[in-house]
């Protein structure tokens, strides 16, 4: 009998997923990532050694049998773009409008203006959304590194009988202050109080240090998230946002629940990374060097899918007295050469080169980086293309990094990109 109600299960969120259509929202600057996001939107920036942060969402979503997918685009999207027509085409081939990724870059198709905020991106693309002609629409925030099977998100709405559901986290204040949307909910679940961003968030009840935070995910009924965000449209004075706006105007005439995340096997709380800035951003890449990290990469029942370069194992070579090349605790991507150097706790993405007698400690380095001999790099994120020149020193002496236009932060974590050793990329980032 449970067998059979297992499957039932399973076809009734299997009609639920094919109902769906994914929104995410990808078009973010990412400021608080300084240097790291110039040129590059922030969801498609380079995360986990091989990754892309945007392939989080895409990951989930086809994992959970969402096949209709829209990725909104605006701010320095070119690799972006890239990356989702190399990685992600495939799902676009021979399955017609019944599985795709599409690319819905800021076009300007209602009123010549480029999306004002969150409500307004899918606002201006009512018109392609009803083509598809969903029943539900899953609108994903494209810049957190999580994973999430969003069939029991969908089950969750629909057995509340909700008008939009919202995806939520317990956080500590001082993470969510000023940064994350929060929320007070009823004994049921239902959202009855939402705060954008606020410095002093409100604690969960009985957890003084903690409050129920929004993931930035959201799960409406087709129909009303077209009247909301079409009077979202026609309000004077609004910034057009789901969280500023359109939430906290809905609470209290419709029923708007929260969905808390929570690992399937312990019923905890599972994993979720804002890897909004440098120090968050170097944090959620060192975790997974560790023996058993929070976040498996390694998991063949919820893969992350990515585009990945054509390149040959990683290599490493010198087994001299006083020149190895050896990485201890550390994620070493394919295409990379290490010559005779030491790498600890570290991650090195695609197609890195570390000549002999160098060490790399404790850093994060983007794909297509030159490190020459004789370096020490200490707690540093090398940015994607940079060329590290013999005898150099990053995050040895955080004056010396200063005065050389590093960039290092409160935690003395040092960022170096092209830019600021003069360099000229010869490719897109």
């Amino acid at each position: 009998m449970n067998e059979i109600k297992l499957k039932e299960d399973a076809r009734f969120v299997s009609r639920l997923t094919r109902q769906t259509l994914a929104l995410i929202l990808a078009g973010g600057q990412g400021s608080r990532l300084r240097e790291l996001t110039t040129w590059r939107a922030k969801p498609g920036l380079h995360f986990g050694g091989k990754y892309r942060i945007i392939d989080f969402p895409l990951s989930n979503a086809i994992n959970s049998g969402i096949r209709r997918i829209g990725v909104l685009t605006q701010y320095k999207a070119h690799s972006l773009i890239r990356h989702l027509l190399h990685g992600w085409s495939w799902l676009n081939s021979g399955a017609g409008e019944r599985e795709f990724v599409e690319i819905l870059p800021a076009s300007q198709r209602v009123g010549g203006e480029w999306y004002r905020g969150t409500a307004d991106a899918v606002y201006q693309n009512l018109d392609i959304i009803r083509t598809h002609d969903p029943r539900f629409v899953l609108i994903l925030a494209g810049d957190h590194i999580y994973k999430m099977d969003y069939g029991s998100f969908l089950a969750y709405h629909v057995d509340e009988d909700a008008d939009m559901t919202i995806c939520c986290l317990e956080v500590p204040l001082a993470e969510a202050a000023g940064e994350l949307g929060v929320m007070t909910v009823d004994e049921e679940g239902r959202v009855i109080a939402f705060d954008e961003k606020p410095e002093k968030p409100n604690p969960v009840p009985g957890k003084p240090d903690v409050c129920l935070a929004s993931m930035g995910n959201y799960l409406f009924n087709t129909e009303f998230l077209y009247e909301q965000v079409i009077r979202d449209a026609d309000t004077p004075g609004t910034k057009h946002d789901f969280g500023r706006n359109i939430i906290p105007s809905i609470i209290n005439d419709y029923r708007v629940y929260a969905y808390p995340l929570r690992d399937p096997e312990t019923g905890k709380q599972a994993y979720w990374r804002d890897v909004g800035t440098l120090d968050a951003f170097w944090e959620a890449n060192m975790e997974l060097v560790s023996v058993t990290p929070q976040l498996n990469l390694y998991d063949k029942v919820w893969p992350i899918w990515t585009h990945q370069m054509q390149a040959p194992p990683a290599k490493f070579v010198f087994d001299d007295p006083d020149r190895q090349g050896e990485a201890i605790q550390s994620m070493v991507s394919g295409g990379c050469v290490i010559s005779g150097a030491t790498i600890r706790r570290s991650l090195l993405f695609s197609d890195c080169f570390v000549e002999s007698y160098s060490k790399v400690n404790d850093s994060v380095v983007l794909p297509d980086v030159r490190i020459g001999q004789n370096c020490t790099i200490n707690r540093a994120i090398i940015d994607r293309g940079t060329r590290v020149d013999s005898n150099t020193e990053i995050g040895v002496d955080h004056d010396a990094d200063r005065a050389r236009g590093f960039r290092v932060t409160e935690s003395g974590l040092t960022l170096v990109t092209p830019d600021m050793l003069g360099q000229h990329l010869h490719f897109t980032r």
